[in-house]
């Protein structure tokens, strides 16, 4: 029988559902790190939150363990790369604080448009400053949000129930998404901070989102606009922030996170139009019952079915699995990685296509890997085992057909993407047993290696146009490794040019300026 080991508080429902699924549990919150070093080598299983620890001294003493489940979204508190090697499957609940983080984000904004905070402290000191606290009415405003993802969605219904027009910045959204959603879509931050009268941000702490809301950008919106952050401190840089509010530009900040946390002493703190709470997004009593049941059922399935569910790291496959599968899975990362550097962001919907041997094969690694490639390139939050329930997150159909046999190869996967570009297909095969290939794009047959710098090449069927492609790249002194060509039934052409080195925009404009050119894109694939 399993075992697992309940190392943080959290709602007894968790440990109701262990022993209703016949599993042995303990539930010892609160131990001191050498007690739980003591322990820790008697369990199959770790339930954790924020407060305990699994890295280092504590995850080595863990020999037995098979997955560690966190009871909320952030995983700072594991090694997840050491539970990587290790084979342990790291999963979260990115599902069960949604509304509760939602909830305080529209509080906050509530609260900051009002005052309510500040005449609260000024009515409890017996002054009775009525005419002091003049506020703002939502209704009728512009509303930004940055992140449309599962927080980020509900905040945005919330935010048109108070008879908002609501603005979304998220480059992963397509045109239909954000109509569904009833929002526009904004395609750069800066243009949604120009126009917005409150801001409300939902992404995560990436590189490519820290110091997202920087000085410049604060200064490019509204006099007098308001802006909440309960998602992670670092987004805002905390000093333009400041700034912003002292010198009346911003008429309020809400913020529930911090650069630094706990956040015991913070310049902002000494702003009155400022203000704060303890990162309470996630603290209230449904979303700690919520995130305490869904990890429970979780690592169950997990221990008596072998079912992954909102994994943030990628399970090891036997090592039988791996070498049938080594090469279908490279092909299936370049042809995701191709096809998202072919379509800009904006997806609706994604086939994948299984035909011949390979549809006999596990798909399911093969399919993650082909959407980690697709959606890496424009979301860096995404990996193998996460592609998926992202992709869902944003309105994305993805849908699989397998046949046993494939029309001219003994495998062959095809990769169909519908977004606000149009529609493409993409097919992919593995010669030797080894050897992965590009082999169709749209109508066209085409081959090859789908590996490297390559420039993509759309143009009507005519003569002088491989010519002046050639001279256009020597005069860049840009050398053709590789130089594939197919025809289409439309007369429409399309080339794909393998080349040694990188080109720079001013190359790739010159060659879309050429007679008959239709389309030019560089692509670069490599492993991620």
């Amino acid at each position: 029988m399993p075992k697992v080991w309940i190392a943080d508080k959290m709602s007894e429902r968790a440990v109701e559902v262990f022993r209703t699924r016949g599993i042995d549990v303990d539930y010892k919150p609160g131990l001191s790190v050498e007690d739980q070093i003591t322990i820790a080598g008697d369990y199959d299983a770790i339930a954790v939150r924020s407060s305990t620890t699994l890295k280092g001294d504590l995850l080595n003493a863990a020999s037995k363990v098979k997955v560690i489940g966190r009871a909320g979204i952030g995983v700072d508190n594991i090694d997840v790369n050491q539970c990587s090697r290790r084979g342990v499957v790291v999963m979260n609940t990115p599902f069960g604080n949604t509304i509760t983080t939602a909830e305080l984000a529209i509080s906050h904004l509530l609260a900051a448009a009002r005052q309510i905070p500040q005449a609260s402290a000024s009515t409890k000191a017996g002054k009775w400053e009525k005419s002091r606290f003049m506020g703002t009415e939502l209704t009728g405003k512009k509303a930004g949000v940055i992140g449309a993802g599962n927080i980020g969605a509900i905040v945005c219904d919330r935010l048109k129930g108070l008879h908002m027009s609501v603005f979304v910045y998220d480059p992963f959204i397509s045109d239909d998404r954000a109509s569904a959603m009833g929002v526009t879509k904004i395609e750069t931050v800066a243009a949604l901070l120009e126009q917005v009268d409150v801001l409300t941000i939902h992404v995560p702490l990436l590189d490519a989102t820290r110091n997202l809301i920087d000085a410049e950008m604060i200064a490019r919106m509204k006099p007098g606009a308001i802006l909440v952050n309960c998602a992670r401190g670092g987004i805002v840089d905390e000093k333009a922030l400041y700034d912003a509010c002292k010198s009346g530009h911003l008429r309020a900040a809400a913020l529930d996170v911090f650069e630094a946390e706990p956040a015991r002493e913070n310049s902002l703190f000494e702003l009155e139009n400022v203000s704060c709470t303890p990162h309470i997004g996630a603290s209230t009593d449904e979303a700690q019952e919520n995130v305490a049941v869904q990890v429970a059922e979780q690592m169950a399935d997990y221990l008596l079915l072998g079912t992954v569910s909102n994994a943030v790291n990628v399970p090891s496959l036997s090592a039988e699995e791996g070498r049938k599968l080594a090469p279908y899975l490279k092909l299936s990362e370049r042809l995701g990685q191709f096809m998202g550097q072919l379509m800009r962001p904006g997806y609706n919907k994604v086939t994948i296509h299984f035909e011949g041997h390979v549809s006999s094969l596990n798909r399911k690694p093969m399919m993650n890997i082909m959407l980690h490639g697709l959606l890496s390139q424009s979301f860096d939050e995404v990996n193998a085992v996460n592609a998926g329930m992202l992709a869902k997150e944003r309105g994305i159909d993805i849908s699989e057909v397998s046949r046993d046999a494939s029309d001219h190869f003994n495998d062959l996967i095809r990769l169909e993407v519908e977004g606000d570009d149009g529609y493409h297909c993409i097919e992919g095969t593995v010669f030797d047993g080894e050897r992965a290939r590009l082999v169709g794009i749209d109508t066209c047959a085409i081959e090859l290696a789908p590996e490297g710098n390559i420039i993509y090449l759309q143009n009507l069927d005519r003569p002088g146009v491989i010519a002046a492609i050639g001279t256009h790249l020597a005069e860049a002194e840009i050398n053709i490794a590789d130089f594939r060509l197919g025809r289409r039934d439309d007369g429409k052409a399309i080339a794909l040019v393998n080349v040694d080195s990188a080109p720079s925009d001013e190359v790739l404009n010159q060659l879309m300026a050429l007679p008959n050119m239709i389309d030019v894109r560089y692509i670069e694939v490599e492993s991620l």
